[in-house]
């Protein structure tokens, strides 16, 4: 049943173009290397064409790590039932 529903909602979201071509989590044929290098590619065409480029990485592994997973859970339950 599961999979049927999935692959409902997957087509609807295909022929809908619900989602971008840009987004590429959760996206099939897409990874996180076809990210990095379509970001690369944007960006090193802006400096190509002389513009201005500033580029942030933010990593929040270590932040999430540091939330107890009890606290989130309880987040979770409470949040469903307001």
């Amino acid at each position: 049943m599961e999979q049927l529903i999935l692959d409902v909602i997957c087509k609807h979201v295909e022929e809908m173009k619900v989602i971008g071509s840009g987004q590429h989590g959760f996206t099939k044929g897409k990874s996180c290397l076809a990210n990095l290098i379509a970001f690369y590619d944007g960006m090193t065409g802006w400096v190509d064409d002389s513009r201005a480029v500033d580029v942030v990485y933010l990593d929040f592994t270590k932040a999430f790590h540091t939330v107890s997973y009890n606290i989130l859970v309880g987040k979770e339950s409470y949040d469903i039932r307001v």
